[in-house]
């Protein structure tokens, strides 16, 4: 199972030991390391706790997402979620209308932004 990488990404990357990360979880080293191995299945209110305790959202431990916070909609401003919820409804043709026409938008911007950062340093 790929996604228990995960777990042992996020430990490394706290510079844990996996002693320290089964402490967390009140777990023996060798448990922990089933899990971490992909052997066991990490129980949910596990999988909770280690998401809590490195700031990810469950979807990251899962592998369901590279982004480690999530789609979190509390977290989100309403534009945003209401942008979200108006692409998701449209046809992956038009999806990829709208990737495009954003992408110019970006260039356009850059662009902008280098011209307007040329006027201040001159």
């Amino acid at each position: 199972m790929h996604y228990y990488q995960r777990l042992k990404d996020l430990r490394e990357d706290a510079d844990m030991n996996q002693e320290q990360a089964g402490k967390i979880l009140e777990i023996t080293r060798q448990q922990y390391q089933l899990y971490e191995s992909g052997k066991r299945e990490i129980p949910f209110h596990c999988a909770v706790r280690l998401a809590d305790f490195y700031g990810v959202s469950l979807d990251y431990i899962a592998g369901r997402t590279n982004n480690k916070k999530g789609l979190n909609r509390s977290e989100l401003p309403e534009k945003e979620t209401d942008l979200i919820n108006k692409f998701r409804s449209l046809s992956d043709e038009r999806k990829g209308k709208i990737s495009e026409r954003m992408d110019v938008l970006r260039e356009e911007q850059a662009a902008e932004e280098k011209v307007s950062d040329l006027k201040g340093a001159g």
